[in-house]
């Protein structure tokens, strides 16, 4: 059995409304040093696989089939065995 930790994060390119809201936000508040806030996703499942190839191709179909965006968003995989 594998764990799993998916970072889901909007290309560069690709504006971040919530991380503008939370930059005025905290501007507002007087942190004054804060820029360029991005929000991100962290997803965390749980595989079972005896064998970590199969369960890394099997998060990466379901990351770009299901919890990706692959033309906005890129995606970091973490697995570890468990």
């Amino acid at each position: 059995m594998y764990h799993v930790t998916v970072t889901v994060k909007r290309r560069p390119v690709i504006l971040d409304p919530q991380g503008k809201a939370v930059e005025q936000g905290a501007r507002l508040l007087g942190f004054k040093n804060i820029s360029n806030v991005r929000i991100d996703r962290l997803i965390e499942f749980t595989i079972q696989s005896e064998d970590q190839d199969a369960a890394n191709e099997e998060a990466r179909q379901l990351c770009t089939k299901l919890l990706t965006n692959p033309i906005m968003e890129d995606y970091e995989l973490k697995i570890s065995k468990i």
